[in-house]
């Protein structure tokens, strides 16, 4: 069995100043429907404020949607805050507006996958299940 018991937890957030969110909300929906346990932080959230919502509701993952074109400094700003705060086990992934050559540059930074339009809801929903809560070495 897997550490932590009970449903998946993520965090899905809008980070900067990008007033769309409609494929959050899709996105959302999507891994409730499909029996995870979803926080839907809203609009123009911080770093700060995306990471410890995290923390606090004991996230297993966050999820990020960025349109805005801040994607390389904010995807960064969370991987960071994780880090600072010892919380490098939440696994960060995103999607949006997200041009194919900064993709390599954000998984190097620690970003664990990058969907872009046209990803279904299926596939996404699929690969959270698939690398969410993977068991790492036991010490015990």
């Amino acid at each position: 069995m897997g550490v932590a018991a009970g449903p998946i937890r993520v965090v899905v957030a809008k980070p900067g100043l990008d007033g769309h969110d409609r494929g959050a909300k899709v996105i959302a929906r999507a891994l409730r429907d499909a029996g995870m346990e979803v926080i839907y932080t809203g609009l123009h959230q911080t770093p700060e404020q995306i990471v410890d919502t995290a923390i606090q509701e004991d996230a297993d993952a966050i999820g990020l949607s960025i349109l805005s074109g801040a994607h390389n400094t904010l995807f960064a700003a969370v991987i960071e805050l994780l880090k600072e705060r010892e919380a490098e086990d939440i696994l960060v992934f995103g999607g949006g507006i997200i041009p194919d050559e900064d993709i390599p540059p954000l998984k190097e930074k620690g970003v664990a996958e990058i969907f872009t339009p046209g990803a279904t809801t299926a596939s996404i929903v699929e690969w959270v299940r698939a690398n969410v809560r993977q068991p790492a070495a036991s010490g015990g």
